[in-house]
């Protein structure tokens, strides 16, 4: 018997709605570690379904299933998902936020997948076009209790979360996917407000966060993702976070100011990403998955472990329960 292979510091991505051979070989490399889906990896329960029996087939080991399903303009799985709005519709309804969250949770977990990026920490500032609704409030109170009840709910489901985007992308215009945003406010403007979701909801055990492709000169010279002064010395000794770290995907441009796809890894990595992604370029996530040496290392392993999804129903089962049936009601109703 072949020792199983650890889960490995790599997320990738996938090309279709299947698994082809090169997948195959990609998601047995020890670097390894988890597949996000996409769009374009869903058409309807079924085959994901399906495709995530495979991906977990494929490979010797554990593997980590991840998808971005906020709700509102960031939800990957619709036909046949409940349709969940954005996150700042729950300022209306507040006593939805942790039924939308249990309900968000449930639907993945029936279908496989182990979490989604959720919830969203970042503080709506009126100009942020990338954050904008996808910010539960423009108060750091409300935002912070609507997003801890949402977790609350994705927890009561099975699932962990992962807060977004530290320390904070609701104060710049410009687009992370598309340039490095700029936020050039100090270190005191930022804990007074942006750093408060985040400080709260880790105080309250989040499992997972995701920092931002956002430079903040007056700070530290590296955007969040690659530097040690924001992952080490704020992150995880000022509010003591002991979740994973998963890095901002790093075929965004907001990444591209520190290097080549190796270097950028390399670096998220040196700065304290337990988990690195590498989305929509195959070329690089090969590159990543080759440049990268393979090291145990059990503390970051454990991290990851506790991302696995734990589902207590599948989807039919899911379907068939009163709790369902109401909360998506209630849910699409939002809309």
């Amino acid at each position: 018997m072949t020792n199983k292979l650890a889960i490995g510091p790599i997320m990738l991505d996938i090309q279709g709605l299947t698994l082809d051979a090169v997948d195959k070989e990609k998601l047995n490399h020890p670097n390894t570690g988890a597949v996000i889906l996409f769009s374009r990896n869903y058409q309807d329960p079924e085959q994901v379904t399906e495709l995530i029996k495979n991906i977990r087939a494929a490979r010797n080991g554990d593997i980590l299933i991840a998808v971005d399903q906020e709700g509102g303009r960031v939800q990957r799985f619709q036909q046949g998902f409940t349709r969940l709005p954005p996150a700042a519709r729950y300022l209306d309804a507040p006593d939805l936020a942790k039924p939308a969250g249990w309900l968000m949770a449930a639907e993945l977990l029936a279908v496989g997948v182990d979490f989604s990026f959720a919830p969203v920490l970042d503080i709506d500032c009126g100009v942020s076009e990338i954050i904008g609704n996808r910010s539960f409030a423009t108060n750091p109170a409300q935002a912070t209790k609507l997003a801890s009840d949402f977790r609350n709910g994705m927890n009561d489901a099975g699932m962990a979360a992962t807060g977004k985007h530290f320390p904070g992308h609701g104060a710049v215009a410009l687009d992370s996917h598309l340039t490095l945003p700029i936020d050039d406010r100090d270190l005191d403007a930022i804990r007074a407000k942006d750093l408060l979701p985040f400080k709260q909801l880790i105080a309250e055990g989040l499992e997972g966060i995701m920092p931002a492709h956002v430079l903040y000169p007056q700070i530290d010279p590296n955007p969040a993702g690659f530097s040690i002064f924001w992952l080490q010395t704020i992150l995880r000794k000022e509010l003591a976070f002991d979740g994973v770290i998963f890095s901002d995907d790093l075929s965004m441009e907001g990444a591209a100011s520190v290097g080549d796809f190796p270097t950028r890894a390399k670096l998220a990595q040196q700065a304290g990403c337990d988990m690195i992604l590498v989305c929509n370029n195959p070329t690089a996530a090969e590159q990543v998955l080759d440049s990268l040496p393979v090291t145990q290392n059990p503390a970051r392993e454990q991290r990851l472990k506790c991302m696995q999804g734990k589902p207590s129903l599948n989807r039919e089962q899911l379907l068939r329960t009163e709790k369902w049936q109401q909360l998506s009601n209630l849910i699409n109703s939002l809309n």
